[in-house]
């Protein structure tokens, strides 16, 4: 009498199967993600970030990943002797300190990203904001205390052309790009927020879905008194919670809800601490983090929780 022998690999095909539903609705969509917190400067995180990336672009997805580097440009500054000052949660950026972000930026923190996704294969292409005017840009002066301040470089998005990314997600590579911007003039250089600029160019692409990385495990229910992740909120619920976030978080989820009100189905927020988290919100049933969807999308359309096919 045979007996089935018993395949010790048998989950790993089961794992496989469980992604299939999202390999099926991901295919051939455009995701954005911004790479930041722990998981850029943690040796092991920025492999698995790297793997991750090219993991999308081999199942079909076409990936493209904004990024900055606050930790790194700080350490520059220092090396330096320039002082790191911040007003209303942005680096005052004088002329000196914008040649150090865009050393560090386009010289450093790209290079490497695009060096650990080339480890891979030859995919991966960086660019800068200025390049062929992807970002362009005009001075941001805060409102600090019922006045605008001048804190130097630091650029509000005024525009993005989306030609030079598409060119290169069309040759089937993966653009990685720095978050600095050029002045529609020409004439200037600015600094811009890395999570503003991943949603803008989120929206201006069409993209499916953006991907914000932080160092917290999501959007908390009743932070402090809880530490309960909010699975999932519309555009509406999500601006209500505005007005409470935590400095760093504000940003972020600005960023989402002005992607998922400019066309982009969904935005999420994961934690970038956890290997794979990018690899465990898109296949995995469970998913991890927090999913921003419009207000008017149905259950049918924003794939209900996160982790449900989206």
């Amino acid at each position: 009498m045979s007996t089935t022998r018993k395949h010790t690999a048998l989950p790993k095909a089961q794992t496989l199967i469980e992604a299939l539903p999202w390999l099926t609705r991901h295919n051939g969509k455009t995701v954005v993600i911004k790479f930041g917190g722990n998981a850029m400067v943690d040796e092991d995180l920025k492999a698995a970030f790297a793997q991750d990336v090219v993991f999308l672009r081999h199942a079909g997805l076409k990936p493209v990943v904004v990024h900055g580097g606050g930790p790194q440009i700080s350490a520059q500054l220092d090396k330096q002797g320039l002082v790191s000052e911040f007003k209303a949660g942005l680096r005052v950026t004088t002329p000196e300190a914008m040649d150090v972000v865009r050393m560090v930026l386009a010289g450093q923190v790209q290079r490497e990203l695009v060096g650990l996704l080339n480890r891979h294969g030859p995919l991966a292409v960086g660019l800068t904001g200025e390049d062929a005017h992807t970002i362009t840009a005009t001075k941001h002066q805060p409102r600090i205390e019922g006045r605008l301040v001048d804190i130097g470089r630091v650029g509000e998005i005024t525009g993005i052309d989306t030609g030079a990314i598409e060119a290169l997600l069309d040759d089937g590579r993966i653009p990685v790009i720095s978050s600095i911007a050029r002045s529609a003039d020409d004439h200037h250089v600015y600094n811009v927020n890395a999570d503003t600029a991943a949603a803008a160019l989120a929206a201006a692409l069409g993209a499916e879905t953006l991907m914000v990385l932080t160092d917290v495990e999501g959007l908390y229910e009743d932070w402090p008194d809880s530490d309960e992740v909010i699975s999932k909120l519309t555009a509406a619920q999500l601006e209500k919670l505005l007005p409470d976030l935590s400095s760093g978080m504000v940003p972020k989820m600005e960023g989402c809800l002005y992607a998922v009100r400019n066309g982009v189905t969904t935005a999420r927020v994961l934690d970038g601490r956890v290997p794979h988290s990018i690899l465990l919100e898109i296949f995995t049933d469970e998913g991890i983090g927090t999913m921003v969807v419009a207000d008017t999308d149905s259950e049918e359309t924003d794939g209900g929780e996160a982790g449900e096919p989206a």
